[in-house]
């Protein structure tokens, strides 16, 4: 066997290979290039031919090296930072030749319990990748709205009048890039108003019209010239990049859909056509037979699970994953349960606890178990954990067993378990 810890940066990488028995037997510095990399794997093959032998630990689970070690047969274990971190001494020095040695002296100890990594198959990269982007864009989409109202607030309340709750519709952000000023937009016409809206496909031009020259008349403060000529390019700006972040997004969730059926979508039906059919993610109809899962939330929460279910062994060892197991903390009589893991695939856990809020709409059992855990005194969050946490035990067995969801069946299962569960507590 053939021990190799990796400490990795942009440039170049540090890396320590060691035998059982020996320790640490040599340190190198690899650039990172593809030739670098090729030669440590060559050098790597020389002492120790059989690639399964060879165990690589690493601070990453993702990047070109990874991916170059996984493609020459090697056992990639990453690890955390942070483990690295509590073997540097007491005097926590940080050495990078010292975090490569750490590294290969774990990659050594066959009884440090690390788990192999198991890569993402071509499909459920992408979709993991598309996934994490869309909600990035998520993100950039509600700072700039945010950034955009508070514009508005400022140089052109008309606008806020205008726009209600609803001020991310693309018919209004449309309006701003041709009407970025309250003065511009009090010039408009009624026809004018009437046939914009009619070209954006607005459901009710002439109630649009209204709104905005009600709007307009409406008495709102006014704010200096200088500081509306200033913001005019701004509020154009931002109107573009929501209009851009959208239709980018829309795209994505077309490609998502794509992903998980093995077809594009055709209407809401989960029913793709068999001449379009390619390559799918495994299970991608299980995840969307769940209430509360679109395109969307499915991908982002099969993305982030993988298509290895099997390498959670248990639905807690799922859930720990998500960060929706509790962790409990003891100490003599003192006994703390802590309700958030901090430890944990932070994209999914975000993902789980938007699943569960979705699914108080579609799903009866969710909904009266979420009202228990408010009648407990729980906070919001805290019962969609604990919804969240149900939900991913049920995804576990479904996706484990090949299983599409079926309400009915979970139902009369929980109503089945409740009796045994109160005669265990009770006795």
């Amino acid at each position: 066997m053939l021990g190799v810890g990796i400490d990795w940066a942009e440039d170049f990488h540090l890396v320590a290979l060691g035998r059982p028995g020996q320790g640490v037997v040599e340190v190198a510095r690899v650039g990172h290039t593809p030739s670098a990399v090729a030669s440590l794997v060559t050098r790597i093959g020389g002492l120790e031919p059989d690639p399964e032998r060879v165990r690589v630990v690493v601070e990453t689970s993702h990047g070109m090296l990874v991916e170059s070690l996984l493609d020459a047969g090697f056992e990639i274990v990453p690890v955390n930072p942070d483990l690295i971190a509590r073997r540097r001494g007491p005097a926590r020095k940080k050495d990078d030749a010292e975090d490569a040695r750490i590294a290969c002296l774990l990659a050594l100890d066959e009884y440090a319990g690390l788990r192999p990594l198991i890569p993402h198959g071509d499909v459920a990269s992408e979709l993991r990748a598309i996934a994490r982007d869309d909600e990035r864009a998520a993100r950039d989409q509600r700072r700039l709205l945010n950034r955009l109202r508070a514009d508005l607030l400022a140089t052109f309340p008309a606008a806020l009048l205008i726009a209600g709750e609803d001020l991310g519709a693309p018919t209004m952000l449309r309006m701003l890039q041709r009407w970025p000023t309250a003065a511009a937009l009090g010039q408009a016409t009624r026809q004018e108003l009437v046939a914009f809206a009619r070209a954006g496909r607005h459901g009710w031009p002439e109630r649009f019209a209204d709104k905005v020259q009600t709007a307009c008349g409406t008495e709102v403060f006014t704010a200096r010239e200088p500081l509306v000529r200033a913001k005019a390019d701004t509020i154009t700006l931002a109107a573009n990049q929501l209009l851009l972040l959208a239709a980018q997004r829309r795209t994505w969730e077309k490609r998502m859909g794509q992903l998980l059926l093995g077809a594009p979508r055709r209407g809401r039906a989960h029913q793709p056509r068999p001449d379009e059919a390619g390559p799918c993610f495994p299970g991608g109809e299980i995840y969307l037979s769940f209430p509360g899962l679109g395109d969307r939330l499915a991908a982002r929460v099969a993305a982030e699970i993988g298509d290895h279910i099997e390498q959670f062994t248990t639905a807690n060892a799922l859930a720990c994953y998500a960060g929706k197991a509790p962790v409990t903390r003891r100490s003599g009589k003192s006994q703390y349960v802590a309700s958030t893991r901090l430890s944990c695939n932070h994209w999914l856990r975000e993902a789980v606890q938007q699943w569960a809020f979705c699914s108080l709409r579609y799903s009866p059992w969710a909904r009266e178990f979420y009202d228990t855990q408010i009648g407990r005194g729980k906070t919001h969050h805290a019962a969609l954990r604990a919804l969240g946490n149900r939900w991913l035990e049920v995804l576990w067995h479904c996706v484990s067993t090949n299983t599409p969801y079926d309400e009915a069946v979970h139902t009369a299962n929980r109503a089945h378990a409740q009796p045994r569960l109160r005669a265990g507590a009770a006795a």
